[in-house]
């Protein structure tokens, strides 16, 4: 396989675990191990921060790339440190699903431990420049923000009682996703507060929230075994399904108030073209699993969890359409907005 090939599975593909680990050159060793296919909902968020920010004529474009850079770098942290302290506390074993959908870095040998420290080091100090650069530029409650999103980050999975493991880590990719990255972000970008991209980053919040509420559902038995209580694990999987069903449709349900209340742009109704996907999502979540992998099935045992990110991946792409549609609408019958503030 080609390196530009492995690179691109890397990056738009789903989880592979069948890539022979010895076939993987150093870039595409720290893609996989980084799983930096799911790295395309903080580049969606970011975007999101953007097209709410851009109609207002308060923000400063310059800001955009290192907000961009910004999110994808505390998320890569995330998925590292995920597998970090998962390996470290003998969560990530040979038949925990963490290891059999996908490569994992340390387990699978990818990387060394000395090498995965080294790049969450780097990453820290990338991350912790450009809370610098916000701080200078947007002040104290720029920082804020910095520091109750690594707080989120730490606590997560890092932290000796992770958020995961009392049923809280659903709850925090919410606000992380959706009023924290989207809401925060705006104000990053134009140094005000408003609750239009507040509400507009809600749904899209609900939908990271469905899309790991769905992968532990997946992972329940082995979570519950493992005593690790996920939000699922919890609730038990009949009531953690209908979750994820209210979350889906709440999605759409949010934006359409929005458009109603003059908090969100009616362009923004465009994602409602994704709607056979959600209503797969729905009806997914009302069978059984099956007892093996469909033929040509990337990623087992994950099954929700895939339905799920194929779905947001969807809805993020036509939302962002609908805020750019609005955003260029706005921008065409104003005057006078100024991008470089």
């Amino acid at each position: 396989m080609s390196r530009f090939r492995l690179w691109k599975e890397a990056f738009f593909g789903f989880y592979r675990r069948e890539v022979p680990v010895e076939t993987l050159d150093g870039v595409s060793r720290w893609l996989y191990a980084g799983r930096f296919l799911i790295l395309v909902i903080s580049f969606q968020a970011a975007i999101l921060a953007g097209l709410t920010a851009l109609p207002t004529g308060k923000m400063n474009l310059w800001l955009f790339f290192p907000l961009l850079v910004g999110y994808l770098v505390l998320h890569a942290l995330s998925n590292f440190s995920n597998d970090y302290f998962g390996f470290k506390r003998g969560h990530d074993t040979p038949d925990s699903p963490r290891v059999t959908y996908t490569i994992h870095p340390l387990a699978h040998g990818v990387l060394t431990k000395k090498a995965l420290v080294r790049g969450l080091v780097v990453l820290w100090v990338v991350a912790i420049l450009i809370a610098g650069v916000f701080t200078w530029q947007r002040g104290w409650p720029a920082l804020a923000l910095a520091v109750v999103g690594g707080a989120l980050l730490y606590l997560y999975d890092a932290a000796p009682t992770s958020l995961k493991a009392i049923g809280l880590g659903e709850l925090a990719s919410f606000l992380v996703w959706g009023p924290l990255m989207v809401g925060g972000g705006f104000y990053c970008l134009t140094g005000t507060f408003s609750w239009s991209p507040l509400w507009v980053g809600i749904p899209y919040g609900l939908g990271i929230a469905a899309i790991l509420i769905g992968k532990h559902i997946d992972q329940a038995e082995f979570d519950q075994t493992h005593a690790i209580r996920t939000l699922p694990v919890l609730l038990g999987e009949k009531r953690a399904r209908f979750l994820n069903q209210v979350l889906v449709a709440g999605m759409y349900i949010l934006i359409l108030g929005g458009v109603v209340v003059g908090q969100v742009t009616p362009w923004a109704l465009v994602v409602f073209l994704n709607a056979p996907s959600a209503l797969k999502v729905l009806r997914v979540c009302l069978a059984p699993r099956p007892g093996e992998a469909p033929a040509g099935w990337v990623g087992w045992p994950l099954w929700l969890h895939r339905y799920n990110l194929v779905h947001n991946r969807r809805f993020g792409w036509l939302y962002l359409l609908g805020l750019a549609a609005g955003a260029v609408w706005t921008l065409a019958t104003s005057s006078g907005v100024k991008l470089f503030s």
